[in-house]
C-alpha cells in the first residue's frame, strides 16, 4: 500500500493550513469527538500520573527489560517512545540506546518522566509535550519507535501506527506493546466495557488479530510476537483508577461474576479476600520497509527537547 512518507515530508513544516490539509487528506482531521477524547486523556492521566507511574506492574523492571530486548536496541539506536507517560520505557531504553525521546500529551506525565530520569541519573533523554497525530518529528528521525500501553487509548490506532512508521528510518523497528482482548467477541466486549468504566479515556483493547492487521494495513511485515501477563488484583487496580461515582462497584461485580466463566478473558480467580486477574500483554516488533541494517537517524529536531 502507499504510505504518506514522501508527501508528508514536503508538507512537514509548511504553514498550519497546509498541515491540516494533509491531515484531512489522510482521514486524520480533527473532530469534536477527537477533541473531547483529548480532554478525557488530559483529565484522566493528570490524575493518574503518580498512581500509574508507581503501579508495580507498570514499573516492573523485568517487563521493561523484556521490551528492550525484544526491540533489539543497541548503542547505535535513536528511540522515540510515543505516549511515553511517566518515562519508564524511555529510561529503560536509555540504558542501551544512544539517545531516547519521549512524547506525551499530558504535562503531568512529562513532569513525572523528567523526575524519574533525574532520579536514575539518565542524561541521554529528551522530552516533548504534544500530540501523536501528527508526531512533531521529521521523517526517519528515529531507528526505533515504540509505544507501550497506549494503543487502547487511541481513537485512530491505525493512523498513529502510520505516524510511527513515518518517523522511523527504513530498516528501523516499530514496537507496540499493549494488553490484548480475547478473540472471543463477547469476552472482548465485556473487557472493554469494564475498562471504559474504570478509565473513561479507554477506547478499545484490540485482539491480537486486530493488532496484526494494523501492521499489515500500514505496510509493515508480520510482527515478531512475544507475550507476558500483567498480574494484578481488583482493589489495587481501583485504587489507581478514577471511575465515575458508583462505577467502582459495577467493576467489582463484573470481576466477581467473571470468576465462574472468565467473562472478561482475564483468568479472574479468588485468592482469599482478593480478586486476582492478569492482563494478557503482547509485544509486537516489525522492521520498517527497507530491511537490512537500520540507517543512522539524524540528531533530534528542536521539538524533542
Amino acid at each position: 500500500m502507499n504510505h504518506p512518507r514522501s508527501a508528508w515530508g514536503k508538507a512537514r513544516y509548511a504553514n498550519p493550513r497546509s498541515r491540516e490539509t494533509m491531515l484531512s487528506s489522510l482521514g486524520w482531521g480533527r473532530t469534536s469527538s477527537v477533541a473531547s477524547h483529548r480532554d478525557l486523556i488530559l483529565e484522566q492521566f493528570t490524575r493518574q500520573a503518580i498512581p500509574f507511574s508507581t503501579a508495580p506492574g507498570i514499573r516492573d523492571e523485568e517487563a521493561l527489560a523484556f521490551l528492550t530486548e525484544a526491540s533489539g536496541a543497541t548503542p547505535d539506536d535513536a528511540v522515540l517512545d510515543v505516549a511515553c507517560g511517566p518515562g519508564l520505557v524511555v529510561c529503560a531504553f536509555a540504558r542501551v540506546a544512544r539517545r531516547v525521546t519521549g512524547i506525551d500529551l499530558t504535562p503531568a506525565m512529562i513532569a513525572r518522566a523528567r523526575a524519574l530520569a533525574e532520579e536514575k541519573g539518565v542524561g541521554n533523554v529528551s522530552w516533548a509535550i504534544g500530540e501523536v497525530l501528527p508526531l512533531p518529528f521529521r521523517d526517519g528521525a528515529f531507528t526505533i519507535v515504540s509505544s507501550r500501553f497506549a494503543f487502547h487509548h487511541f481513537p485512530e490506532p491505525r493512523a498513529v501506527l502510520a505516524e510511527m512508521v513515518r518517523a522511523c528510518v527504513p530498516g528501523g523497528r516499530i514496537v507496540v506493546v499493549d494488553l490484548v482482548a480475547s478473540p472471543d467477541r463477547e469476552k472482548a466486549a465485556a473487557l472493554n466495557r469494564m475498562e471504559k468504566l474504570r478509565d473513561p479515556s479507554h477506547v478499545r483493547a484490540l485482539s491480537l488479530a486486530e493488532l496484526r492487521a494494523l501492521f499489515h494495513e500500514v505496510g509493515l511485515p508480520a510482527p515478531r510476537e512475544t507475550f507476558y501477563s500483567l498480574r494484578s488484583e481488583v482493589e489495587g487496580l481501583l485504587e489507581r483508577s478514577f471511575p465515575d461515582p458508583g462505577d467502582a462497584e459495577v467493576i467489582r461485580r463484573m470481576f466477581v461474576e467473571s470468576v465462574a466463566d472468565d467473562a472478561l478473558g482475564l483468568g479472574t480467580r479468588l485468592h482469599g479476600s482478593e480478586i486476582r486477574f492478569a492482563y494478557p500483554v503482547a509485544i509486537l516488533v516489525a522492521a520498517c520497509a527497507g530491511g537490512g541494517t537500520p540507517q543512522t537517524a539524524t540528531d533530534f529536531p528542536p521539538a524533542a527537547r
